[in-house]
């Protein structure tokens, strides 16, 4: 069994990683930082043909695909049409490409889990480059799980805020979470896990919200000790 995994040297691709090795998978991965793996940059089309390559001709086969790496966040303000392009490169190209890459070689049951972000829903401000991505990505899933039916369920997940440094966040940061305090990357290594197994198939074209139910709590002025000043 095998699951190849993109940017997973760090934060929830490095805890998907150590969860699938534990549960008795191979792991493939890329990540653009130094490191025991495939090194290389996935927004660019070479590379991703090389790692699907290597991949392909050491296991023949794909059971999971876990499109993972993140896209950088550059604002309306300071964006150039280079970096706003290379924000879907990576965010939206990259998964794209693996899928259809991998596509041909995908196992019985075979699975595709893209991390979007609750960005994909809400937004702050200076934030374009990375949330136009994370809303393609959701959007990219369903189309694929439609495209990919009899061969590959297709679901996409969507963290809220996952603390990834192993900081004890208390206070107004945990407690604006509903659930009273802030995720953390096994929490979506989990769900990536469920989605990719026999027990989520049923499930297809789907993004699953992870954000300890930030994105549900209705705010007013004054309401919960929100104001606007």
């Amino acid at each position: 069994m095998l699951a190849v995994i993109t940017g997973g040297g760090h934060g929830i691709g490095q805890a998907t990683a150590a969860l699938f090795r534990a549960r008795g998978y191979d792991v493939e991965i890329i990540d653009a930082a130094p490191g025991p793996w495939f090194v290389g940059d996935i927004g660019d089309r070479a590379t991703l043909e090389r790692f699907a390559q290597c991949v392909v001709e050491k296991h023949g086969q794909v059971n999971c695909l876990i499109n993972n790496a993140p896209p950088p966040m550059v604002g309306i303000g300071a964006c150039t049409w280079e970096e706003f392009m290379r924000a879907q490169a990576v965010g939206v190209g990259a998964p794209f490409y693996l899928t259809k890459l991998f596509a041909p070689h995908f196992a019985p049951g075979a699975a595709v889990v893209n991390l979007s972000s609750s960005r994909d829903r809400m937004s702050q401000p200076q934030t374009e480059s990375y949330t136009a991505a994370k809303g393609g990505v959701a959007a990219l899933t369903h189309a694929l799980a439609v495209s990919l039916a009899g061969r590959a369920r297709v679901n996409s997940v969507s963290p809220g805020w996952i603390d990834t440094t192993g900081a004890q966040i208390t206070g107004p940061d945990a407690r604006q979470q509903p659930v009273g305090r802030v995720g953390k990357p096994e929490d979506i290594s989990e769900l990536i896990w469920f989605l990719c197994s026999e027990k989520a198939g049923f499930i297809t074209g789907e993004n699953i919200c992870a954000d300890g139910g930030m994105t549900r709590l209705m705010i007013y002025h004054d309401d919960w000790g929100w104001r606007l000043d």
